[in-house]
């Protein structure tokens, strides 16, 4: 009796485990799909910056403070290196951001707006404005989702 107890319990658990595999069951899903929806929402508006999304994370950051490092960036933006260079090369070529070795460590690299980067930030104004009408949401929704994240990325 002891052994059929058991084996219920195993059979039990096991069907609740293969539950939690269900794609329909996972947070991941929604919010990674939620993510390529959001991103999708920018690209029209960003095209009209010439800014790709990564850039566009870029030019935020050096809008907020002008001259960092690609490593201050890269912690910022939780990017490597490894992806970080070749993004702000492609936006060196543009001529949005200036990239500088440093004379005391030739390691580190600064990254500073151009003047036709610091212009930019008056065209890219109205992005924020315009993602919430293409996603029918409203400020305060954006905000509730966005202090949800942020708590549980802090943990």
């Amino acid at each position: 009796m002891h052994n059929i107890i058991v084996c219920y319990i195993c059979t039990v658990k096991l069907m609740q485990m293969k539950d939690l595999l269900h794609l329909s069951e996972q947070v991941c899903f929604p919010v990674y799909v939620l993510a390529k929806e959001i991103i999708s929402h920018y690209k029209p508006f960003l095209d009209g910056l010439d800014l790709t999304y990564p850039q566009y994370l870029v030019m935020l950051t050096l809008w907020e403070n002008d001259k960092q490092t690609v490593n201050e960036l890269g912690e910022k933006l939780t990017l490597d290196s490894g992806t970080l260079t070749p993004l702000l090369k492609r936006m060196e070529v543009k001529e949005f951001v200036s990239r500088i070795r440093s004379s005391k460590d030739e390691r580190v690299v600064h990254v500073s707006l151009t003047d036709k980067g610091k212009l930019l930030k008056e065209k890219a104004a109205c992005v924020p404005g315009q993602l919430m009408e293409s996603m029918n949401v409203s400020i305060e929704d954006l905000t509730i989702l966005k202090n949800i994240i942020t708590k549980i990325s802090k943990k």
